[in-house]
């Protein structure tokens, strides 16, 4: 077996893309990789020094959608280039914008699911950036993407993965068991 220094190769890791109104209204989009669940209504993201952090200081309200197969190129643009050098970066993307109906902040309307959030607190904030926990006030998702029973259906939205070790983006699968029944097959 070989050994490896310490890396942050936690798999998978979701493509976010994090929604924000720069001071002058301008819509922003970034990737962030680093973030996940931090309790049942709220998420955590690991954020450095940004254009998006700059805008949450102004407003704490975002929007944050998850990466798609469909929107794999223009998701890796908006972590590629800066806010800071290309203010109108969102418009080359060619994503349809809206406004969040229950949160200050752009909707990116060609991503099926979407969690509209506000910023609960900062923890361990400085001039490098700082992590970000949010609640979760309400969550989005277009009707194509809904299973049967009416809630979001997870292989429909064709998320896309980080792959940390290699660079490069990850197509999520096929469900493979149920959750909480599988593990009945050894009791």
């Amino acid at each position: 077996m070989k050994s490896f220094k310490p890396n942050a190769w936690m798999l998978p890791q979701p493509v976010l893309i994090i929604g924000t109104y720069s001071a002058d209204g301008t819509p922003v989009a970034m990737n962030a990789a680093w973030g996940g669940t931090w309790s049942a209504t709220e998420v955590v993201i690991s954020l450095g020094s940004h254009a998006t952090t700059d805008n949450l200081a102004l407003c704490g309200d975002f929007t944050l959608t998850f990466a798609t197969q469909a929107t794999a190129d223009a998701a890796d643009y908006v972590g590629i280039v800066s806010a800071r050098k290309e203010p109108n970066k969102v418009a080359r993307t060619g994503w349809q914008v809206e406004k969040a109906p229950n949160v200050n902040a752009p909707l990116f309307a060609n991503f099926p699911m979407t969690f509209e959030c506000q910023t609960v607190r900062k923890i361990d904030e400085s001039e490098t950036g700082y992590c970000l926990v949010a609640k979760i006030v309400n969550i989005l998702c277009h009707d194509d993407f809904l299973a049967a029973d009416g809630k979001p259906d997870v292989e429909k939205l064709k998320l896309i993965s980080f792959d940390p070790i290699h660079y490069g983006y990850l197509a999520l699968g096929a469900k493979v068991a149920d959750a909480f029944s599988a593990g009945k097959n050894l009791m």
